[in-house]
């Protein structure tokens, strides 16, 4: 979303925040007040009528895209930097605390999306839940420390995990049996568009393994050698 780092921090929390918000139109009234926006200056800076916004944030209009709520997070952001850029150095701030990079090993969103079969692929996976949603689209993945990540995070941590959309892959290494993520997962409540596993697995965890059926979730087990080679192949292979 953007080159700065710090913004892209900034821009993938809020966006996650909103596309997985059961109230989309709200999340995005919340964040506009934060940065202190009008619903007109927001819809000038999207080339839209302000009855647009309205409509999103009274919950008339259907909730936006993936897209559009890029276009509107950086819309927050660059009025932002115009000022200073003092909202978004505080959300920084606050963010850099909770998705440290020894949780975080990776995370990146796609220009054009994937599926959960190439996805497969990339990660030498074999399918141990709902291999008939593997079509279902996915906008990036994040990498993420199992251990860490289930221990150390709260649950709004958890939520940045997510980035800038749910449809994405979370991929938990250096797991065991792959209970934990799944028991995590289901409960907070949000659904990624599919789960990989990668470590020490003999046999997978027949729990996780349900609870991902339950979901509906596609649940891969990574066969890659190693977190660097799986880093890797995700960079190099993936659009």
């Amino acid at each position: 979303m953007f080159e700065d780092a710090t913004k892209n921090r900034v821009a993938r929390w809020i966006a996650g925040d909103i596309s997985i918000s059961s109230n989309p139109g709200a999340s995005i009234k919340r964040w506009r007040k934060k940065f202190e926006m009008k619903q007109n200056t927001l819809a000038e800076k999207l080339d839209i009528s302000p009855s647009v916004i309205s409509d999103y944030e009274s919950g008339r209009r259907k909730s936006p895209g993936v897209q559009i709520i890029k276009k509107i997070v950086r819309a927050f952001i660059e009025t932002d930097e115009k000022s200073g850029g003092q909202v978004t150095r505080a959300f920084a701030d606050r963010f850099e605390a909770h998705l440290p990079p020894e949780v975080v090993l990776g995370m990146r969103d796609f220009e054009n999306p994937t599926d959960g079969n190439e996805l497969a692929r990339v990660v030498e996976g074999k399918i141990l839940a709902n291999e008939n949603l593997l079509n279902k689209k996915l906008f990036g993945y994040t990498v993420i420390d199992g251990p860490k990540a289930v221990i150390e995070l709260s649950s709004e941590d958890f939520t940045g995990l997510y980035g800038v959309t749910s449809e994405r892959a979370l991929i938990f290494t250096r797991v065991t049996t792959g209970r934990s993520p799944l028991v995590a997962i289901k409960v907070r409540g949000i659904t990624p568009g599919a789960v990989v596993l990668h470590g020490s697995i003999t046999e997978p965890d027949e729990i996780g393994v349900k609870i991902a059926e339950d979901l509906k979730l596609p649940l891969i087990l990574s066969e890659t050698s190693g977190i660097n080679k799986l880093l890797e192949n995700l960079q190099e292979s993936l659009p």
